[in-house]
């Protein structure tokens, strides 16, 4: 099933989405406003031949979505060539479901790129694939060293995990984020770059 033109309208404006945040608000425009673009970047959204549609999938309680959405808005502004209209994961399952990561997971955010024509050009989840690695090995580093985490299973949901172990996996996650904020920014726009150069040469 595509997207249509009425169904991409019924989506939230990036403004209106920031607006109905209930978590993470402060995350998120933290993040927003010390995005690090590069002017090469910016130059290349800014040249696109045309707008292009951007559907995006998120819920504010995903870190992923506070670190690599906002990214996506200042592009978007810097470029003034991106339409982006938010739609919330879990209200829009017949969306989500078109875009599984790995055909199974319902990973976000997942930003879908269309021409003019509601024609799709590509999309994107979750994160840049550097980082997904980078974040695999330190996550397994720390569940083998970390004395709260040792006796846990690396696949464990946090939901499932003692208070004292979630919060420690948590907080370890966040320095991480921190960590590699400008790194993480840069893959962004360069995945999203590569994503699009085949469809607009």
């Amino acid at each position: 099933m595509s997207v249509t033109k009425e169904r991409f309208e019924q989506g939230l404006t990036y403004a209106e989405y920031k607006a109905q945040m209930t978590r993470n608000r402060e995350r998120f425009d933290g993040n927003e406003a010390t995005a690090n673009l590069v002017a090469a970047d910016v130059e290349f959204f800014k040249q696109l031949p045309q707008s292009l549609h951007v559907l995006v999938l998120a819920e504010d309680w995903c870190g992923d979505v506070i670190n690599n959405l906002p990214v996506l808005g200042r592009l978007a502004a810097a470029s003034g060539k991106l339409n982006v209209r938010v739609f919330l994961r879990d209200q829009n399952l017949d969306i989500m479901d078109q875009y599984l990561k790995e055909g199974q997971f319902r990973a976000i955010p997942v930003f879908v790129f269309f021409d003019e024509n509601f024609r799709e050009l590509g999309h994107w989840i979750e994160r840049p694939a550097r980082i997904y690695t980078l974040q695999a090995e330190f996550r397994s580093n720390l569940f083998a060293t970390d004395p709260l985490l040792a006796p846990i299973a690396p696949d464990t949901s946090p939901s499932l995990m003692p208070e004292a172990a979630r919060n420690r996996l948590t907080q370890a996650l966040a320095d991480f984020r921190a960590e590699h904020r400008i790194e993480t920014d840069h893959e962004v726009v360069r995945e999203l770059r590569a994503l699009l150069a085949p469809s607009l040469a």
